[in-house]
């Protein structure tokens, strides 16, 4: 069982048969107060940390794939260089995630850049490992710069540069004019049109679970909901109007 599942059963605990078994049992249940004083404080600094990114850097959480840790190592180090932030390229190189040439004679190739904030970078890789996990589009992405010749971990590393791009405008832009409707609104939408959620889900290229959760506000993703608002318009326009 999880942590979470498994924690409040330790500390609840049970009549113990013997002495050496009252005396196991009580380690449990302190180990499980401990967890959970923990997991309090974690999820008010989460909590905390998230209300800053709100006010700052909103559009940074509608980002695919980028949660609360992740988007603050990111605006830290940006926070932390303002001088290197001349440009997407800049960024890139600040993140480590610019390619680095390595070619050899007829080969052309790039290599894995190991300089860049560490963890700039590494937030970048949690969001290309969720996106490979859950993103129809990203796996076919991954599956194509592999089918040519390149390696996963070279792979990933193209796909991050092709976040950190993303993630660039966006901190450029935080609140860019034309937003889309948020999920729920969009779910009106789409049962207005009379559109399944099956169908739309195919149109974007996702599975029906994940367009679910993003109708049902589980899941924020201000590019894919741009994409699926400019869908509906599109199908819209396609649909047969009824005489009034």
């Amino acid at each position: 069982e999880r942590p979470k599942d498994l924690m409040p059963l330790l500390a609840r605990g049970r009549k113990a048969a013997s002495a050496l078994e009252e005396s196991v049992l009580a380690s449990l249940r302190s180990v499980a107060t401990v967890w959970k004083e923990a997991r309090s404080q974690v999820e008010s600094c989460d909590a905390r940390i998230r209300a800053l990114l709100e006010a700052n850097a909103p559009a940074l959480l509608g980002v695919e794939g980028c949660g609360t840790t992740t988007a603050a190592a990111l605006v830290v180090a940006v926070g932390d260089n303002p001088g290197r932030l001349k440009g997407e390229a800049a960024f890139s190189m600040l993140c480590g995630v610019s390619p680095i040439p390595a070619s050899s004679g007829k080969t052309e190739r790039h290599r894995l850049n190991r300089g860049g904030n560490r963890q700039a970078n590494w937030a970048l890789y949690e969001i290309a490992i969720k996106r490979m996990a859950y993103d129809e589009r990203t796996r076919r992405y991954v599956a194509r710069r592999t089918s040519e010749g390149k390696s996963r971990r070279e792979a990933i590393r193209c796909l991050k540069r092709y976040i950190a791009r993303e993630v660039y405008r966006v901190l450029m832009d935080p609140n860019p004019d034309g937003a889309a409707p948020e999920g729920p609104e969009l779910a009106k939408m789409r049962k207005a049109m009379r559109v399944t959620q099956k169908q739309a889900a195919a149109e974007l290229g996702l599975s029906a679970a994940t367009l679910g959760h993003l109708e049902r506000g589980k899941r924020r993703s201000t590019k894919l909901e741009r994409r699926y608002y400019e869908l509906l318009c599109e199908l819209k326009g396609a649909l047969p109007q009824t005489a009034s």
